[in-house]
């Protein structure tokens, strides 16, 4: 496997051409182009002795989309392979405020979540910094968008894996992501999503850069929550929301939590009862979600009513809560569930 030219920022970029001997003005034509979403090949502004220097080092193309899904509202997910034939997931949402692209950090994961479908077969390696950007580059250039009017505008990332497990590229994608001259999106439309991975919380958190934080909580308890997470028996849910109380006094964001409603399991009245209590006055908003099926998982969404009543206990004891919209049912919309099942068909 060649190494990816999308992972060096500007500065490394302008370093390269040094080292090739190449003049400055280079380093910005290469950086234009890659965050146009060209490939080195396609760069008409670049001599062919340079592409012929950069495609000897470098991966002409590191993340490919290989299958489409469209669904009836309009949500498209990819299913991307990379330059080492790893498969990886994204989504793009369209919204009435911008377009959301979801992200993949890793090929599969180790978290173990029982109601997630990318943590099937485990973790397989983690996404490069450039891997995990260009897949916000493809599908901006597939929708016609360049770097002043971007087709996605808004990234979140909940895609394969747990980014929080891989650290220091997902930072570096964040900066990168978000640097002046590029594509430019701003930290504050930009959503992370973890299990709540504690030590790495706080790191975010002195980082200075503002995303907003979002925890996987899914039960208001630690007993139910380990039935479901196993995170959950090495960090409990005190230590997580001290980490979210330190991330708010950090960067002045109050925190989401998402809460997958698994009929059965974690929305009755009494867990209404619980997740109200633990969370009444803190700065945050409860984001619910109706769970999204996984044949493998046998756990089953709670039905329309059932969340609307859950819902409404949480709104009347005074959180900020709403249930999030139902995209990508009909496309297998879970993370995980279109690699799975092309992966099952190539067996």
């Amino acid at each position: 496997m060649k190494k990816i030219l999308q992972d060096l920022n500007f500065d490394e970029l302008n370093a390269l051409c040094d080292e090739l001997r190449e003049k400055k003005y280079r380093a910005e034509q290469i950086y234009h182009a890659l965050m146009l979403g060209k490939k080195i090949s396609e760069t008409t502004t670049l001599p062919s002795s340079l592409k012929d220097k950069l495609l000897e080092e470098y991966e002409d193309e590191p993340v490919k989309i290989i299958k489409t899904q469209l669904s009836s509202d309009g949500t498209e997910k990819y299913l991307f392979s990379l330059s080492d034939g790893g498969l990886i997931e994204g989504v793009f949402m369209r919204y009435k405020y911008g377009n959301t692209m979801c992200v993949s950090t890793q090929v599969g994961c180790r978290m173990g979540c029982r109601f997630c479908a990318s943590t099937i077969g485990g973790l397989k390696r983690n996404l490069t910094s450039g891997e995990i950007l260009s897949e916000v580059l493809t599908v901006n250039a597939l929708h016609g968008g360049d770097l002043k009017k971007r087709e996605v505008t808004n990234i979140v990332l909940m895609g394969c894996g747990e980014p929080l497990d891989n650290y220091g590229e997902v930072v570096k994608f964040l900066r990168c992501v978000s640097a002046e001259g590029g594509i430019c999106i701003s930290p504050r439309n930009i959503s992370l999503s973890t299990c709540g991975l504690v030590p790495q919380m706080y790191a975010l958190a002195d980082e200075g850069i503002p995303v907003n934080l979002t925890v996987s909580l899914h039960a208001p308890d630690d007993e139910s929550r380990r039935e479901i997470m196993p995170v959950a028996k090495k960090y409990s849910i005190a230590e997580i929301l001290k980490a979210c109380s330190y991330y708010f006094d950090k960067t002045g964001r109050r925190y989401i939590f998402e809460y997958s409603l698994v009929s059965g399991v974690n929305c009755d009245d009494g867990h209404a009862k619980k997740l109200v209590k633990l969370l009444s006055g803190r700065p945050c908003h409860v984001n619910l979600i109706r769970l999204n099926e996984v044949r493998e998982t046998k756990l089953y969404a709670a039905e329309e009513k059932e969340a609307q009543n859950f819902l409404k206990k949480l709104t009347d004891g005074g959180l900020s809560a709403t249930l999030r919209r139902r995209l990508g049912t009909d496309i297998a919309g879970a993370c995980g569930q279109l690699r799975a099942g092309y992966t099952e068909g190539l067996e």
